[in-house]
């Protein structure tokens, strides 16, 4: 399957806030932001990257890198948020989530600026996930991380995530949550619409 058009994704962006009220621009990731990227992942602390990718990365190797930036392929889609800082578009957050057809499942991984955590942007992105995750038709959403990675599982919990032992490896666990909403109580207004209009091709019209 072939990537998405730039023009056809660009219709598709959220505005989020913070737990203070500041808003937040979630869209899709663009060939553009190749070097805004990498910057973002190498400011993340050591433990930050770990938690991420379950490994050492001090920056996205270059497939991983192409893997980001090919919105769309194989229902793979990767998000970032954005703040208005100093007057500069800047990354604070970012997410990947790939649609399973045959499961009927999103699966997601996100991760937080250090520097931004604590505001409320890692719940507000995870509602936003649960939002596409209905407009595609998904009947649960799930992702991964590390026993040791307390923020995230907190976040989890905190969200209604189910907890279950990962199928493959010992050191993960898998949180997971059924899907209810219905095209038209989806709360997210640009992907009530998308869901509601599945015949037109579009991200969110791939079911």
């Amino acid at each position: 399957m072939s990537t998405y058009p730039l023009e056809e994704l660009k219709q598709y962006s959220d505005t989020l806030r913070t737990r203070q009220g500041d808003a937040i621009n979630v869209r899709f990731v663009e060939p553009g932001d190749t070097d805004e990227l990498q910057h973002y992942f190498r400011s993340l602390s050591t433990r930050s990257r770990y938690n991420r990718f379950f490994g050492a990365l001090s920056e996205l190797p270059k497939g991983l890198l192409n893997e980001f930036l090919q919105v769309g392929e194989r229902e793979r889609f990767s998000v970032v948020a954005t703040m208005k800082i100093d007057g500069f578009e800047t990354i604070v957050a970012e997410a990947r989530y790939a649609f399973h057809v045959e499961s009927s499942t999103l699966e997601f991984g996100l991760s937080v600026d250090d520097r931004w955590q604590g505001h409320g942007i890692a719940t507000a992105l995870l509602n936003n996930l649960e939002c596409r995750a209905a407009a595609l038709g998904a009947e649960h959403i799930f992702g991964d991380t590390l026993r040791s990675n307390q923020t995230m599982i907190s976040l989890a919990r905190k969200s209604d995530f189910a907890f279950v032992n990962h199928p493959d490896d010992w050191k993960l666990v898998r949180f997971d949550k059924e899907i209810h909403i219905a095209p038209k109580d989806i709360p997210c207004a640009s992907w009530r619409l998308a869901a509601l209009s599945r015949q037109v091709p579009s991200p969110s019209a791939r079911a």
